[in-house]
């Protein structure tokens, strides 16, 4: 193939409040930035993100959905002191380094290097020095970058020498075919001089010469928004003088043409664009299944995950049904049950799960043991009878009819995932057990971003053009209650906000910024609950950092955590356990006899009283207005009437409009129908209406 010019230093959306190439919008999961790449004819794409992996996954997923072989890399903080020092080295922050992955150890190495930037070196910014690169330098392309590159700021400050030694140093540290001495051009005077010196330097010591441009946003006519970013990261005003701001409209993602034009007495640093695309293959294992890194449960007594997991179901199914042997049950009814019992270990055995039910159960086991708390279960996995019989919930599958296989699919293997509730004064003891467990080093909380919403933005821009906050928060309450409702969205379905859209000066200022910067993220943050368990430490498997309280955090949500093959379990807190512990204590103190909470009876009459009532202020579920008025119409009188009551305040059910035809059968005001008498039996419970997930799979089925 000719060689093509490659992007190799590139800001996304990740590079928080700088950054302005969107990798994934709106439903449909557009990609504007791979979509441009696509129409330039680009083959290859490099993400450099200023000091942070935040958007590594999102960014390779991007990539080869289009068809683009991603690069994945880092522009690093380099201090000339040491990392772990808190100081200004001659009164200036870190110097930057563009780092790219050439293989997997090299993207392994880059990991650490970032972790440990955040970490250890975190001063203002994250920051590395050259003895932990030159530990971790090995599968890594290094660029000299920008003008705040240290050559490039040695050139400016007009001390040749100093950027040469430096130049060697880093050629020395990472091999001399592996570190780039950087040439760009974005009109700003400063680079024509740094440039000629570079290229004569190269040529001095025989390093390659490599052209960028310090991608930044996608076309020319993002210059202003992008500014208008910088402004919300730096709370400045648009009509300061002195803001922060780039100097030119030229940070853009220029076509090949257009850098051949700008570097045609430097072909070489043109080709050598190619040259390291070609060089960095990185081939990240997504999926889950592919490259699993769950921690090891280490079963007792030399039994496999198998033996062991069937040893304690197989207790537990005995204790709550009475099977005694389930290799030979004795009626239809332990056939069920055992049939049931040994097609899911067959799924969970199938799938590679194993080992995933134990560790889970060993938690919730060990919180059990110590008194804490622990909530029936709640999503999908109340559907496993052997998570039932081992105790991960408290709930029968067969009794209330729960389907297994929408928690697990053979067909469809994705990472279960069990929504486990605890005593929310006590949830911090079980992630406490579960660090020792498997070892602090691997186990964290997760991160979470902040985006800029619609209302946000609105406000934000304003304060930075210093229009008044009661113009401002009038245009943003045009926007409808809607989650998700994004500026385009709301001039289409809000007729006040579009007409306020074109006859307010002000908000016309205001929408000529906001559009490109909606939904961009712009802090990070910890997940409420979840927390990512590794099967060695985590600094070798993902990117971490630190929350504003100090605790390790993933740099991967959620998602990327899941699909690189790590444990994502969440461990939420829940206050109404605590609320129910404190009661049952206080009934002990005040009775001497403490009730056992999963020994209540289900069918007391004076609890159905009260809910007929909608008498249920402090009750977990049914306390919010929705739900005190479905209650008095619905008037359960039992509890399989309380879980329809539920269920129907649920997105699908509202959605479905479902509620009220629910609701006239039940009231007598309707007659009860199916659209085929095939369906009554899927659907006799509530009425011919699909109200709960597993009603949908029968009537597939």
């Amino acid at each position: 193939m000719e060689p093509k010019f490659t992007h190799l230093h590139l800001h996304t959306e990740y590079s928080l409040l700088d950054g302005l190439c969107a990798l994934d919008r709106g439903e449909k999961h557009q990609s504007p930035l791979m979509e441009r790449a696509q129409q330039q004819g680009q083959v290859a794409l490099a993400i450099t993100d200023h000091g942070n992996l935040f958007g590594a996954v999102h960014f390779y997923k991007a990539a080869r959905k289009h068809g683009l072989k991603p690069i994945l890399g880092c522009e690093i903080y380099v201090t000339p002191g040491s990392h772990r020092e808190k100081v200004l080295v001659n009164g200036r922050q870190a110097n930057h380094l563009v780092l790219l992955a050439e293989n997997e150890r090299g993207f392994a190495n880059l990991i650490r290097l970032v972790s440990k930037a955040h970490l250890d070196g975190f001063y203002y910014k994250p920051r590395i020095d050259r003895a932990l690169l030159a530990e971790h330098h090995e599968g890594l392309i290094a660029l000299s970058a920008c003008l705040k590159g240290e050559v490039a700021e040695a050139f400016m400050d007009g001390l040749d020498d100093k950027a040469r030694m430096l130049a060697g140093e880093y050629a020395e540290i990472m091999g001399k075919d592996h570190f780039y001495l950087e040439v760009q051009d974005h009109g700003l005077a400063e680079q024509a001089p740094v440039n000629k010196k570079m290229a004569a330097l190269a040529r001095k010591l025989g390093l390659p010469l490599v052209a960028t441009n310090d991608v930044h946003y996608l076309a020319p006519d993002h210059a202003e928004p992008h500014e208008m970013l910088l402004c919300l990261q730096t709370q400045a005003k648009w009509s300061e003088p002195d803001r922060m701001k780039y100097g030119s409209d030229q940070f853009y993602l220029k076509s090949e043409a257009e850098m051949r034009r700008l570097f045609g007495e430097l072909p070489e640093a043109i080709e050598n664009t190619w040259k390291i695309a070609e060089r960095c293959n990185v081939e990240l294992a997504l999926g889950g299944q592919k490259n699993p890194h769950f921690p090891n449960y280490k079963c007792p007594d030399g039994l496999t995950h198998k033996q062991y997991l069937t040893k304690i179901a197989a207790e537990g199914v005995r204790k709550l049904y009475g099977v005694e042997d389930l290799e030979h049950p004795k009626d239809d009814r332990e056939k069920t049950i055992a049939a049931r019992f040994f097609h899911e270990l067959g799924v969970i055995e199938k799938t590679g799960f194993l080992n995933y039910f134990l560790v889970v159960w060993d938690f919730i086991h060990a919180a059990k043991q110590r008194g804490i708390p622990v909530g029936p279960g709640r999503g999908s996995g109340a559907g496993s009878l052997i998570a039932y019989a081992v105790g991960i919930t408290g709930i029968d599958p067969l009794r209330y009819g729960l389907i297994f296989e929408r928690f697990l699919n053979p067909e469809r293997v994705s990472p279960p995932d069990f929504d486990i509730d605890f005593c929310q004064a006590r949830r911090g003891e079980v992630i406490e057990y579960v660090r020792k467990k498997y070892g602090a080093d691997s186990v964290a909380q997760i991160v979470t971003y902040g985006t800029l919403g619609a209302k946000t933005l609105i406000r934000d821009i304003g304060r930075a053009l210093e229009i008044p906050l009661p113009d401002c928060d009038r245009l943003a309450k045009m926007i409808p209650e809607v989650p998700g409702t994004t500026l385009m969205g709301a001039k289409k379905d809000s007729l006040d906000f579009a007409n306020a859209c074109k006859s307010e000066p002000f908000a016309r200022e205001i929408m000529k910024y906001a559009p490109p910067l909606e939904d961009m993220p712009r802090q990070t943050g910890t997940h409420a609950a979840g927390v990512v368990i590794g099967e060695r430490p985590l600094i070798e498997l993902v990117p971490l950092t630190k929350d504003k309280d100090g605790n390790v955090i993933s740099q991967w949500e959620s998602g990327p955590l899941e699909e690189a093959g790590l444990l994502k379990m969440d461990f939420l807190g829940l206050k109404t356990l605590t609320v129910v512990r404190e009661a049952c204590e206080n009934v002990k103190r005040t009775t001497g006899v403490e009730p056992d909470p999963d020994r209540l009876p289900l069918d007391d009459p004076a609890v159905y009283d009260l809910l007929r009532r909608a008498d249920t202020v402090g009750c977990f579920q049914v306390e919010s207005r929705g739900q005190m008025q479905m209650l008095v119409k619905l008037l359960p009188e039992r509890f399989e009437d309380l879980i329809v009551e539920v269920a129907l305040l649920r997105p699908g059910p509202i959605q479905g409009h479902m509620v009220h035809p629910y609701l006239r059968r039940r009231q007598g005001l309707e007659p009860v129908s199916y659209a085929h008498p095939a369906l009554e039996p899927a659907l006799a419970e509530t009425l011919g209406v699909i109200v709960f997930q597993e009603q949908v799979i029968r009537v597939a089925m």
